[in-house]
């Protein structure tokens, strides 16, 4: 009898103790990934919400087979090389690099290791060195003709075109120089203005706007993160501000022809889910870009600066933002 009864509390022991551990394993998380973004603003923070989108629509999903650990630099390079270290040490299963200096920093640190890296809105993978070894993402390269073609559509006589663009940014660089290899097809000069830090940034501005037609932005997280203070700069010269994409037009920017980061992310979001899945190697995997574009305009800048929306540029596909 006293046998028996061990037995019983043996059985119900090993019951108790089978439930606490499959509790304790569907608790847990399969997948481990660290999100890393190197500033604050609307159009990195749209990439990420997109990723994690479209890890959701692959069923990898935070909270309850993802565990996500996310940090921003703050547009900071000692910040961005602190957070990738920090990241390495937490034996992530991925790593995502949002904007161009993340991404490098993160490839930097993680290039003698097995984790994979993604990129997000990197706008020239190939000048910032991420091609070769275990990394892939997405790219956010616009057209410089389709920049151009959509001021020229708008103010047709237009001659200079302000950018004021941030030293310290490979992808700022380079989407500068791919507007001034251009600028001769549509007879307009650029006239750019260098800034190592985004408190320079409203100084540079009312140093060139009384010489340029309109402000145009290039890919510049610098700029992008502090874009309101050029927009308020602008407007008090009436003179318009292109832009790269729809958040900077809802503040006050003219118009843009541009691809949606929404759909980048969960386009960035499903390679990781192969990767995590086992599916694919990022090694193996070419980055990818959308060449999609969506034109957004403003129509109370429009209003506020006198200018005429071009009938033919409303027969095309355009999303009006009215901040009314």
């Amino acid at each position: 009898m006293k046998k028996r009864i061990i037995s019983v509390a043996i059985v119900v022991l090993i019951i108790i103790v089978s439930i606490v551990i499959i509790k304790s394993t569907s608790n847990g998380m399969k997948y481990k990934i660290g999100i890393a973004q190197f500033a604050a603003h609307a159009s990195l923070d749209t990439c990420r919400k997109g990723f994690i989108e479209g890890l959701k629509q692959d069923g990898i999903i935070e909270g309850k087979n993802l565990k996500i650990e996310y940090q921003n630099a703050n547009s900071d390079g000692g910040t961005a090389n602190l957070i990738s270290n920090t990241f390495i040490s937490h034996n992530n299963d991925l790593l995502l690099g949002i904007a161009t200096p993340m991404a490098q920093s993160l490839y930097n640190v993680a290039q003698n290791t097995d984790v994979p890296v993604l990129f997000l809105a990197v706008t020239f993978p190939e000048s910032a060195g991420l091609i070769d070894g275990n990394v892939t993402g997405t790219s956010d390269r616009f057209s410089p003709d389709k920049r151009l073609q959509l001021i020229k559509s708008i103010i047709p006589n237009v001659k200079k075109i302000g950018v004021i663009h941030s030293t310290s940014e490979i992808n700022a660089d380079y989407s500068l120089k791919e507007l001034q290899d251009v600028a001769d097809k549509y007879d307009v000069q650029i006239i750019d203005k260098g800034i190592s830090s985004s408190g320079e940034l409203q100084l540079a501005a009312e140093s060139i706007a009384k010489e340029v037609d309109c402000f145009c932005l290039v890919i510049d997280n610098t700029i992008t993160a502090s874009v309101s203070v050029l927009i308020d700069v602008a407007n008090r010269n009436n003179i318009p501000v292109f832009c790269n994409e729809e958040n900077e037009v809802k503040l006050g920017g003219l118009a843009c022809d541009g691809i949606d980061y929404y759909n980048l992310g969960i386009e960035t979001g499903k390679m990781a889910s192969k990767i995590l899945k086992g599916e694919r190697k990022a090694s193996e995997m070419k980055y990818e870009c959308i060449e999609d574009t969506k034109i957004y305009i403003n129509t109370n800048t429009f209003k506020m600066l006198n200018i005429n929306i071009p009938n033919d540029l409303l027969d095309k596909s355009v999303d009006v933002i009215n901040n009314d």
